[in-house]
């Protein structure tokens, strides 16, 4: 399989460690925006060729499949120009800025039969497809799922420290993490009640703070708060269950006593969902999260953003 990278930001070079990992997967072609920092992207990870004309590269006919890591504002014209060209699509969240761009690109993507994957990592944590099998077995009957992300951003930096030349979205991409988390963990493709609050905007960087809540059914709670303005790094997500009570730090899970339950794991390691996307490819089946999958958390961020702006006025 012949790959086309699109990006060479810190979740690029992640993706490009996993697919380092997958037999007979091959760079290509790198795309990006940006003369100097494109060319050496391209040099470290062994890319055939680069190039700033994402249409040149869909133009060449080895090119099997193209990975997405641009900036978030992006994504959708660049997916429907991947899947027009009818090459298959490994695509970063969020998958669009809006519900009825991630609809057309999935329509697109049935149209035209190619497989596109939405890279909702979180589904592919050790920790979440345990508490996910316990959940669907019935074993752990969850009421209340509580998420924080927070990272310093007031710079303008990635997780990496590396200066950033595009903005981030807080609500459309760090809370599209925890909202699909909190939909797929109950098995949920809709949700109700959906509330968001943003905090004052920064001078550059736009909003920075986020607070979101929702219903899903069986009256599941879901509370999510958000920061650009942190002075440390945080990922913690609570599972507040009948049964039991279980706490996701940053790649580990503990109990609700402070005990370990499965160790801590690297929360970049994309080699178990990059591998199923390629296996997607090669058998010519649905990935494990295809467009259809990920509208739910599309149409919720949706409601969140006009719960939010409503409040503004």
């Amino acid at each position: 399989m012949k790959l086309c990278m699109v990006g060479y930001g810190s979740i690029a070079e992640c993706h490009m460690q996993a697919f380092g990992q997958i037999d007979k997967v091959n760079a290509h072609v790198l795309v990006g925006r940006r003369q100097e920092p494109t060319a050496a992207f391209a040099k470290q990870w062994g890319f055939n060729r680069h190039t700033l004309d994402l249409d040149e590269a869909l133009a060449d006919g080895d090119v099997d499949a193209v990975v997405i890591t641009s900036p978030n504002q992006v994504h959708a014209a660049q997916a429907q120009k991947v899947l027009t060209a009818g090459k298959h699509l490994l695509l970063e969240i969020p998958m669009a800025l809006n519900y009825a761009d991630a609809e057309k690109m999935t329509r697109l993507s049935r149209r035209v039969d190619r497989r596109l994957m939405i890279c909702h990592s979180m589904r592919f944590m050790p920790a979440m497809v345990e508490l996910r099998r316990q959940v669907a077995s019935g074993q752990l009957r969850l009421h209340h799922i509580v998420g924080f992300f927070g990272i310093l951003r007031r710079s303008n930096t990635s997780w990496t420290g590396k200066q950033r030349s595009w903005t981030d979205n807080i609500l459309w991409h760090h809370c599209c993490h925890l909202v699909d988390l909190a939909l797929w963990m109950t098995g949920a493709s809709e949700s109700q009640d959906v509330q968001c609050r943003f905090g004052p905007k920064h001078p550059t960087q736009g909003v920075m703070d986020v607070s979101l809540s929702m219903v899903l059914p069986g009256q599941v709670l879901v509370t999510i708060a958000q920061s650009y303005n942190m002075s440390a790094f945080r990922w913690r997500v609570l599972f507040i269950g009948q049964e039991a009570t279980f706490e996701f730090d940053t790649g580990e899970l503990l109990d609700g006593g402070g005990k370990v339950v499965m160790p801590r794991c690297s929360i970049v390691d994309m080699l178990d969902q990059d591998r199923e996307f390629v296996a997607a490819v090669r058998e010519g089946r649905d990935p494990a999260v295809a467009g259809e999958d990920a509208l739910g958390a599309m149409k919720a961020l949706e409601a969140a953003q006009a719960s939010a702006l409503a409040a503004q006025t």
